[in-house]
């Protein structure tokens, strides 16, 4: 019995108490704190809340304020239009588990199935994929730092017990102005349903919030959300290293052979801004499944996508990590692919394509926009693209070898292919938001400018539009 005691106890302090100890102590393989000139990451746990967290996205609407919202999955579940509202409103989604309960008390394969449910109710909701996870109470076990796939452990650098209802949404506000500087991560919750919570608690923390984004707002500070507190951390980590002749020749020889290539085999441009080219080419390869149902069989014509590697040299070239510039890609991504579309209207070869297809070892987080990751069946084929692709990251990232090296387990290249009736189908939905939020814009406009004219004095109204009708 003993023994038995003194095994248990082993295997807890590796299995749990360590992990956590070390992750929280030293901030090992999680991400808690941000270096930042004048921003501050807000962050919201255990929702969505039927009733508090509509009034949390109107409060943080009104002071511009961007959040990163890590919600349960049945609470999700039950309330995909909210995630949808957060999403549409610019504000990150994270995990949080399934249900509401510590990692330490689960199997690793009940966690990553806990994490899988709950990614699937977000990409439902809101049609991406989530990036970031934080496990409850921040608990994390041995597993969790090899089990989280493509996915960024995220803790806090501050909490102030807003779960408690006693708390008061007067000492809660003193203890969140402790707190108002640049860099920090905090965690706040906007639901109360989760055991050892209060139901009422997140209406103190509503009350507090808002003097507390009054006052950073008087200060000069800007509240994001955590993809944008790690861009400008991993940007603010280092300066740049310099770049020898060396390096210099191999990457003019890399664009001079690109531009060969362009012109051989007819890679055309999509735009002048566009992160992408693109060619019509026959597919060559085993079938590809798409999770929309489709396929693409072998000789299918497809839009074979190609990064535009001088913009990528200089996106490597201020990336300080794979995390970093795999940020960059996403927003270069989201800008692109509706440039790519409207290009792809007009060209005849397109209309009879199969799908969109590429192939990348950068292929974090393309989910969201529609994309499958296959892997690339073992061959020449997959040897070659391996060898290519690293030596691509190694011309053009003057810290190209220490990323290998650090990440090169990670950087597996995969095909990224997506239908093109999925393709179309989210460059429509992508058009008639930008339009839905074009004519919201010009509704607030003249709104706005009606209440001005409404509220003004005659004399006034009249000198300001003659001020208009005069001045050049």
């Amino acid at each position: 019995m003993e023994n038995f005691l003194l095994w248990g106890f082993y295997f807890l302090t590796f299995y749990a108490f360590l992990p956590g100890l070390v992750s929280r102590t030293f901030g090992f393989r999680v991400f808690k704190r941000g270096r930042a000139k004048q921003e501050i990451a807000l962050t919201f746990d255990d929702g969505p809340d039927p009733v508090y967290t509509p009034q949390l996205l109107d409060l943080l609407k009104r002071y511009d304020a961007k959040a990163t919202f890590f919600v349960v999955g049945i609470h999700a579940e039950r309330h995909p239009e909210i995630l949808k509202r957060m999403h549409d409103e610019g504000h990150v989604i994270g995990i949080h588990n399934y249900v509401h309960k510590t990692n330490w008390l689960m199997r690793p394969s009940t966690v990553k199935k806990q994490i899988q449910r709950t990614s699937e109710i977000i990409r439902r909701a809101s049609g991406s994929r989530p990036l970031y996870y934080r496990p409850p109470w921040g608990i994390v076990n041995l597993f969790d730092f090899s089990n989280m796939g493509y996915l960024q452990i995220i803790l806090w650098s501050a909490l102030f017990g807003d779960w408690r209802k006693r708390v008061g949404a007067e000492r809660l506000k003193q203890r969140m102005m402790k707190k108002l500087r640049p860099g920090e991560v905090l965690l706040l919750h906007d639901c109360g349903a989760t055991f050892g919570a209060d139901a009422d608690a997140p209406a103190n923390m509503l009350v507090a919030l808002e003097s507390f984004l009054e006052a950073g707002q008087a200060n000069g500070y800007k509240f994001v959300h955590i993809t944008d507190m790690i861009a400008l951390t991993d940007g603010g980590k280092k300066a740049k290293p310099a770049i020898g002749p060396l390096k210099k020749l191999a990457i003019a020889g890399w664009m001079g052979w690109e531009r060969l290539f362009h012109v051989v085999f007819r890679v055309r441009e999509v735009a002048e801004d566009c992160l992408f080219y693109y060619r019509i080419i026959p597919y060559h390869g085993r079938p590809l499944q798409l999770s929309d149902g489709r396929s693409i069989a072998d000789r299918d014509p497809v839009v074979e996508i190609h990064f535009d590697n001088k913009k990528l040299s200089y996106m490597m070239m201020e990336a300080r990590s794979m995390m970093q510039l795999a940020v960059m890609l996403i927003r270069e991504t989201k800008k692109g692919l509706p440039q790519l579309a409207r290009k792809l209207e007009t060209d005849e070869a397109a209309q009879s394509a199969k799908g969109v297809y590429g192939v990348s070892m950068i292929n974090r987080g393309v989910e969201q926009f529609g994309f499958d990751v296959l892997p690339i069946p073992k061959g020449l084929f997959d040897t070659s693209t391996r060898l290519y692709l690293k030596l691509l990251l190694r011309v053009l990232n003057p810290s190209g070898k220490q990323l290998l090296n650090d990440r090169g387990s990670r950087m597996v290249p995969s095909i990224m292919a997506m239908s093109m009736e999925t393709f179309w189908h989210q460059a429509a939905a992508k058009q008639e938001k930008a339009a839905s939020r074009s004519r919201r814009t010009e509704l607030f406009t003249d709104n706005r400018r009606q209440e001005s004219e409404e509220d003004m004095p005659l004399i006034s109204y009249e000198s300001s539009n003659a001020a208009g009708e005069f001045t050049p």
